[in-house]
């Protein structure tokens, strides 16, 4: 090797050195794992954030569901389910903070997550599908005849007559246990348990949930867990993939102003109130016109309640109801039905809230005293409204041609045949069956356009208004 080799050789090393040194000092951008937090019921509000959250995650090695939630509905949580499946990122559902539960709709949504967590001191469980008005007699679907190879069993049980009601519910357990079923198997976690939380209402704490395979992780926090969850594996639709969170930056998203307004629009108690207060408005502006605000403010909260109604549950035969109820008791105060047109109007409306969601969820039922206290303030305002409508028609006129008669004048000018008169607090050309003189006091007994009949008065008879 030549001298000129060897200087070469040295320079290169000395440049490969230096990058390599370069590189020891240049920061590693750490992974970021994004948190959603979601407290409250499963409904259209949170279905949407958190399908939101797991949108543009290009850049995100995980995504964390900090969840507390007594349940919600069915088509919310599947909204949820779906996202998740077909998520290009884990996720990963946290029952959190201690206190918190995952029951209903949170069970569903934690099995179906690449990895399940709790916190210590936290439920999942009680995920049985309830039906509004629940089962004739009380009872409750009867549970499936459990799998002892005897074909006969199960066929006899699905051709059994049955009730109505307890059919509806019997359907409703069978796809909901065969729903969490799928999940479970997808994700290898408890079978068994699964099924009891449905079919039986079964619930587990963390730790209990953790020693019966049904969760992956006990956390006390989420830097515990992603400390917990790093290099585990997960599938995901693009294939397997190794967690890579131990160092992970935490990017924590809450609801913003948006998704809290359609958490306070998505109660159907504020959307009866707001369907009431948009009819009253109507009522009143198209009774008295003129004013606007009534009109403008009934029109909104109408707009508001019906996008409330499309995004719950709604039976539209309650919603009917409720319409036909408010109708009866407006009726009741401009036909003399003696109280039959507002008893039947209450009643209509209670009937109304009662059937005006379809299925029993927490945070979605409609009480029967808010429905009927509700009502007896509807007909309570009806009433007051047809009260004051009545004591006014007695009243003498405040306004109109009408109201100039037998009003009180000052004559002001007379001028031959011509004279004009004050008559409240405007001038007006009269004409009178003898000639007035200034000053002279008259009485309006006629008008024709913008004359007035007037005839002279003593002046002790008082004096012009």
């Amino acid at each position: 090797m030549t001298r000129r080799d060897l200087a070469s050789f040295w320079l290169a090393l000395r440049h490969m050195l230096l990058m390599l040194a370069l590189l020891g000092v240049m920061p590693v951008q750490a992974a970021t794992v994004r948190v959603l937090q979601v407290d409250g019921v499963i409904g259209p509000a949170s279905a949407d954030f958190i399908l939101q959250g797991l949108e543009d995650v290009g850049e995100v090695e995980a995504v964390v569901i900090a969840l507390d939630t007594p349940g919600g509905l069915d088509t919310s949580m599947r909204q949820i389910i779906k996202a998740i499946l077909a998520s290009p990122v884990p996720v990963i559902t946290y029952v959190s903070p201690e206190g918190a539960r995952a029951a209903s709709a949170g069970t569903f949504i934690l099995y179906a997550s690449h990895i399940a967590a709790m916190t210590p001191a936290t439920n999942l469980g009680a995920a049985s599908p309830v039906a509004i008005g629940g089962m004739p007699g009380g009872g409750k679907p009867s549970p499936r005849p459990e799998d002892d190879g005897d074909d006969k069993a199960d066929k006899t049980d699905a051709i059994t007559p049955s009730l109505g009601g307890e059919t509806l519910a019997r359907k409703a357990t069978n796809d909901a246990t065969a729903y969490i079923r799928s999940l479970a198997e997808l994700r290898g976690r408890n079978v068994d348990f699964a099924e009891k939380a449905v079919r039986e209402a079964a619930s587990l704490s963390a730790e209990a949930a953790l020693r019966e395979g049904v969760i992956d992780v006990v956390a006390v926090d989420v830097p515990d867990l992603l400390r917990q969850i790093d290099g585990r594996e997960v599938t995901l639709p693009a294939g397997k993939r190794a967690l890579q969170t131990a160092d992970a930056a935490i990017d924590t998203h809450v609801p913003d102003w948006r998704h809290q307004a359609l958490a306070v629009l998505a109660n159907p108690q504020l959307a009866l109130v707001l369907m009431m207060i948009g009819f009253y408005g109507l009522f009143v502006e198209f009774t008295s016109p003129g004013f606007g605000v009534p009109g403008v403010a009934g029109a909104i909260c109408l707009l508001l309640a019906m996008y409330a109604f499309q995004m719950l549950p709604i039976n539209w035969a309650g919603v009917g109801l409720v319409v036909l109820g408010l109708v009866l008791m407006t009726a009741e105060v401009f036909l003399p039905s003696f109280g039959v047109l507002g008893i039947g109007g209450i009643a209509a409306m209670v009937l109304g809230g009662l059937f005006l969601i379809d299925k029993e969820a927490p945070g979605f039922a409609v009480s029967l005293p808010f429905i009927a206290g509700t009502a007896v303030a509807a007909a309570g305002l009806i009433f007051l409204a047809g009260t004051m409508f009545l004591r006014s028609r007695n009243r003498p006129l405040a306004s109109g041609a009408a109201e100039m008669l037998g009003s009180l004048g000052l004559v002001t000018v007379s001028d031959g045949g011509e004279a004009w008169a004050q008559v409240h607090g405007e001038s007006w050309r009269v004409n009178s069956p003898r000639p007035l003189r200034p000053g002279e006091r008259v009485r309006v007994t006629a008008i024709d356009g913008l004359v007035l009949s007037v005839e002279p008065i003593e002046s002790d008879q008082g004096s012009p208004s």
